[in-house]
C-alpha cells in the first residue's frame, strides 16, 4: 500500500466517473494504455477487482464503489496537501480547467485569461466549451472533466455543486425592424408564439429557461434555426428568418429589442464547482479573478 501513486487514484476515479477508458484517457491527457496499466497496477496492489468489464460496457464492483469515495478522499487532501507547504510568495502551480460558453464572453475573459496566464505562468489554464451549453458543463463539472464552469442555470438545485452568481441579464424579443411588433415597447410571449423562432440548441441555459416559461404559459412555438451559440441568433432575427426572446446580454446590430412582460426571470450567470472536489490554491485564485471582474462589469452597467 505504501506505494501507491496518487496518479493511479487519479486514473481510477476518471475511470469510474467515466464508466469509460477511453473518455478517461481523453480527459487526464494520457494513452489509453497508460491508464488501463494503472488500474492494473491498481488492483494488484490492493488485492481486488475494481471495475467489471464487457466488450460494451464496464461498472465498478462492490469493492470498487466503497474505494471510490476514499480514493477522491485522498486526492483532495494531496491537493491541500500542496497549498498548505507551499512557501509565502511561491509561484502558483497547478491545472485549472475552466468550463465557458462558445463565443460569449459576458465578461471580457480573453483579456482576463491573457493576464492570469501572465501573472501565473506555472498554472496550466485551459478553456472548455461544451456544445450543449450550460447543461454539457454542469454535466462535465459532476463528472470531474472540468475544475470550474460557467452556467446559466444558477436556479438548478444540486446538493453536489457550489456556486457564486456573477451577472444578471433580463430576457428581452428580438425581431426584424420591418416586423408588425417592431414599434411595440413591450410584448407578451402569446404575442410571439405564431411566429417562426430562432434560439440556440437545447441545453443552453437561456433556451432551458425559456422553454421553461412557455410551457408553464401553456405555449408552443416552431423553431426554424437552432444555432450553436448566443451572439449568431440576431442576426438571423435581423435578417427576418424568426423572432427570438434572449438575454440582453449580446450585441442585437440591426434587430429592435423589446421588453417581455411575461417572460423568464434574468438569467444569471454563475460559476459552480464541485463540493467534493475542495479547490486548489490556482483554482481559488481564478474564482477570485472572474467574480472581481464580474462585479466591476456590473457596476459600470457592462
Amino acid at each position: 500500500m505504501a506505494s501507491m501513486e496518487l496518479r493511479t487514484l487519479e486514473q481510477f476515479v476518471a475511470v469510474a466517473e467515466e464508466l469509460s477508458v477511453t473518455r478517461a484517457a481523453l480527459r487526464l491527457y494520457a494513452a489509453q494504455s497508460t491508464v488501463s496499466a494503472g488500474l492494473r497496477s491498481l488492483e494488484r496492489e490492493l488485492g481486488t477487482t475494481l471495475f467489471v468489464r464487457t466488450t460494451r460496457s464496464m461498472r465498478l464492483t462492490p469493492a470498487g464503489e466503497r474505494a471510490l469515495p476514499e480514493a477522491r478522499a485522498t486526492l483532495a487532501a494531496a491537493a491541500r496537501l500542496r497549498d498548505a507547504t507551499s512557501e509565502d510568495g511561491e509561484e502558483l502551480r497547478g491545472r485549472v480547467r475552466l468550463g465557458s460558453f462558445a463565443a460569449l464572453d459576458v465578461i471580457d475573459l480573453p483579456r482576463l485569461v491573457a493576464d492570469f496566464r501572465g501573472e501565473h505562468p506555472l498554472v496550466d489554464l485551459a478553456l472548455v466549451a461544451s456544445a450543449t451549453g450550460s447543461s454539457g458543463l454542469l454535466d462535465d463539472l459532476r463528472h470531474g472533466r472540468i475544475d470550474l464552469a460557467f452556467s446559466g442555470l444558477a436556479d438548478e438545485d444540486d446538493p453536489e455543486l457550489a456556486s457564486v452568481p456573477l451577472l444578471s441579464f433580463p430576457f428581452v424579443a428580438l425581431v426584424a425592424p420591418t416586423h408588425r411588433l417592431a414599434r411595440r415597447r413591450r410584448v407578451r410571449l402569446a404575442d410571439l408564439a405564431d411566429e417562426p423562432w430562432v434560439d440556440t440548441l437545447d441545453g443552453y441555459g437561456n433556451r432551458v429557461l425559456l422553454d421553461r416559461t412557455l410551457r408553464e404559459r401553456s405555449l408552443r412555438r416552431r423553431l426554424v434555426v437552432q444555432l450553436g451559440d448566443l451572439p449568431s441568433v440576431p442576426g438571423f432575427v435581423a435578417a427576418g428568418v424568426g423572432v427570438a426572446v434572449v438575454p440582453d446580454a449580446v450585441p442585437t446590430g440591426e434587430c429592435v429589442r423589446i421588453a417581455v412582460a411575461d417572460g423568464p426571470a434574468p438569467w444569471q450567470v454563475s460559476l459552480h464547482w464541485r463540493r467534493d472536489q475542495p479547490l486548489g490554491a490556482a483554482a481559488r485564485t481564478l474564482v477570485d479573478v472572474l467574480v472581481e471582474a464580474a462585479g466591476a462589469a456590473s457596476s459600470s452597467g457592462g
